[in-house]
């Protein structure tokens, strides 16, 4: 059974179709920015990129930035992260010499290496030149157990849709009148060698108002997928519907979900070809079945059967007790009000559960043997963030990485039957970080909510308010924000005189559901009140000054920083607002929007858009006030949040005559870029601008 939590990440990727009325069109002057690639959009794109080009391009420390990013993207001592499948090691590379990437694999053996060979089994650069196309590799989906045959899933420029063929690994090239999907917004996966589990659009009416699938088929090979069977429907208002495979030693299960909203949906399975729904909490989430063990973790209390779980509990009981009515479940885990679960995995043998405990991360292993979990703590390096890279279902071995802000992340082996941890690769010191410090601070929220942060500092920083800092959260989704290695911010920002802040605001996952349902809607305030407590910290023990600080956020927190600064100009001198949400009138009718509304809630209905309005940054920008010079990034092509937020707001301001940078990247998806070069360059504008902005004595115009 597949992780509802992360599937219901992965279904905010797809596409809806806009659509608006003529009384909203007469109402926003700057709607013709939405049309993605008319004529006229693009030339103002184009005309806003070369304004600001011009401007940090030619600033003093953009080459040097771009030089360093570039080197750093493309240097040959990245690790090269594995992905266990059969008896090879699978990585999907880039550098100089492969600017679209390589899909490649090594033995085991081999990959424990310095310098391992690798055998190329798909060369995107080749791919994209010979079908004169630009390929954007998005993974596999293997065959179960013999992993000779996969389902590739191919972007066209990095978009989120993908076209998905099938691909022989042992002759290692596409299978000749093989399986093929066109391009779509949906998955298959492998019932058995000659049938798939297909999610995606097949036609009208099969996909939701969202536009995402809502019917899943079985497909079997030497028919057109026109002729496959229907399995099974959600209805036209969910957000999606579909089904999955899921194989493990004991058994395969097939299973279906109805996603309702964003954070609630049912859960059906296969059975003896009867198709049976799962009683379980709608915002529950599935962790799939292990050792016959169906996984569950809470998002709110339950009462059941006489018995009372608690929020945040991942619980387990035994799959055919359960079909059966069992209710009598296992703990496993029950965190506290410092902990979160981040994620759960497995091993042939054992469940590896990442925790957090105060925002650090702690890995834990599970053994289930006569009816009870035993655990032990891995001995992981401490004071920093774990990450479980890549398992193997046929025995227990596993990678993990290890990294904080200022130790490079290390790739760690444990093998198959052994406890012993071995370090087998590492990234290179991109900055010198035996001038810096990490500390966590923590201060109280307008409600008096203690909010952590992260520090990162040189040790002769002065508290005169005159040190460049940039502020960094997200604050939406569940997604927790932990220590991290970056050689881009060592490089461009710490070594260049700048503070590095990290917060662990509401709306994320740091502290478990509670943590995360805080934000939620009408709460939404609170979020932004958050990063403002974070940032009126910073100035008043005197680590900067609003004249020296900045902020930045991507997608939600791209919406994070709009908020900010049109709320409280004041704090800030430089906004970085990267692929940003802004426009929260019309968000639901832009692209995934649609399956955001059960995080922000939804602006067609009067009470919601009621406390919306009150935040929503293209609404709020007023003519009579100051603002900071902003900087706003996006991307032409991503399918996951519309350009036209960014575009529009920075119209707006235009016409307000506020001042601004703007840089569309006309490649990729949502993100900096396809290449190394279209990501060191994206970056390097950034951090120019960020430089420019805070690091002298005088504010910048």
């Amino acid at each position: 059974m597949k992780n509802r939590t992360t599937f219901l990440f992965l279904i905010a990727l797809f596409l809806i179709i806009p659509s608006y009325s003529i009384a909203q069109e007469q109402e926003d002057k700057f709607i013709w920015l939405e049309e993605v690639e008319s004529e006229k959009s693009l030339d103002w794109v184009n005309s806003q990129n070369k304004k600001t080009i011009d401007v940090l391009e030619n600033h003093p420390e953009f080459q040097s930035i771009y030089d360093k990013n570039l080197k750093i993207y493309n240097s040959k001592d990245r690790i090269a992260y594995p992905s266990i499948k059969g008896n090879y090691i699978y990585n999907f590379w880039q550098d100089g010499e492969h600017k679209r990437g390589i899909w490649r694999r090594t033995s085991m053996d081999e990959y424990s290496k310095k310098s391992p060979k690798w055998e190329i089994v798909l060369d995107l650069d080749k791919l994209s030149k010979d079908e004169d196309e630009i390929w954007a590799y998005k993974g596999a989906a293997f065959l179960y157990p013999t992993y000779d045959l996969c389902l590739l899933s191919l972007s066209r420029g990095g978009s989120d849709a993908v076209e998905i063929r099938e691909f022989d690994l042992k002759e290692k090239e596409f299978v000749k009148d093989g399986f093929f999907i066109p391009q779509a917004k949906g998955s298959a996966s492998w019932i058995n060698k000659n049938t798939l589990m297909v999610n995606t659009n097949f036609g009208e009416g099969t996909t939701t108002t969202s536009g995402y699938p809502r019917i899943a088929k079985k497909w079997k090979r030497g028919t057109p997928l026109s002729e496959a069977t229907t399995l099974f429907e959600g209805e036209e208002n969910d957000v999606a519907a579909g089904g999955y495979v899921s194989n493990t030693p004991e058994r395969q299960y097939i299973g279906f979900y109805r996603a309702i909203t964003f954070y609630t949906s049912e859960a059906y399975a296969m059975e003896n070809n009867k198709l049976v729904k799962l009683e379980i909490p709608e915002d529950a989430s599935m962790h799939g079945v292990f050792k016959n063990q169906m996984l569950l973790e809470l998002k709110s209390d339950w009462d059941v059967a006489g018995n009372n779980y608690k929020q945040g509990a991942l619980m387990s009981i035994d799959y055919n007790k359960f079909l059966s009515g069992d209710r009598d479940f296992t703990i496993i885990y029950l965190p506290d009000e410092f902990s979160s679960l981040v994620s759960v995995q497995n091993t042939k043998n054992f469940l590896l559960l990442n925790k957090l405990t105060n925002v650090k991360s702690e890995l834990h292993k599970y053994h289930f043997k006569d009816g009870n979990w035993k655990s032990e703590k891995v001995k992981a390096p401490d004071f920093g963030t774990v990450s479980v890279s890549a398992t193997d279902d046929s025995s227990d071995q596993y990678f993990f990485t290890f990294r904080n802000f200022l130790i490079p992340t290390s790739l760690y082996y444990v093998a198959d039957k052994g406890d012993n941890i071995n370090k087998v690769k590492s990234l290179p010191e991109y900055f010198d970080s035996s001038n810096f410090e990490v500390k966590q601070y923590e201060v109280a929220s307008k409600d008096g909510t203690k909010i952590p942060y992260f520090l990162v500092y040189s040790k002769d920083m002065k508290l005169d308010g005159t040190n460049p800092t940039l502020l960094n959260a997200y604050g939406g989704f569940e997604v927790s924000r932990r220590p991290f290695y970056s050689g881009t911010i060592g490089a461009s920002w710490l070594e260049k005189g700048g503070v590095y802040v990290l917060a662990n605001i509401r709306g994320g996952g740091e502290f478990g559901p509670k943590w995360h349902q805080a934000g939620l809607k009408e709460n939404r305030q609170r979020v932004f009140d958050d990063f403002f407590a974070v940032s009126e910290d910073l100035i008043k023990k005197k680590i900067t000054s609003p004249e020296h600080l900045g902020i930045m956020g991507g997608s939600n927190g791209g919406l994070l920083v709009g908020v900010a600064y049109t709320q409280r100009p004041d704090l800030y001198n430089a906004v970085l607002c990267q692929v940003p949400l802004l426009d929260m009138k019309r968000y639901n009718k832009l692209l995934a929007g649609a399956s955001w509304m059960g995080e922000y809630g939804n602006p067609d209905i009067a009470e919601e858009w009621a406390y919306i309005k009150k935040y929503s940054p293209y609404q709020n920008l007023s003519e009579s006030k100051k603002y900071p010079k902003v900087f706003f990034t996006t991307t032409t092509h991503d399918d996951r949040v519309h350009p036209g937020h960014a575009r529009k707001m920075a119209a707006k301001m235009e016409e307000q005559n506020h001042d601004f940078f703007y840089f569309e990247n006309t490649e990729g998806g949502h993100g900096s870029g396809v290449t190394n070069e279209q990501r060191a360059f994206s970056m390097s504008l950034q951090y120019t601008y960020l430089l420019k902005m805070l690091k002298s004595t005088t504010v910048k115009n």
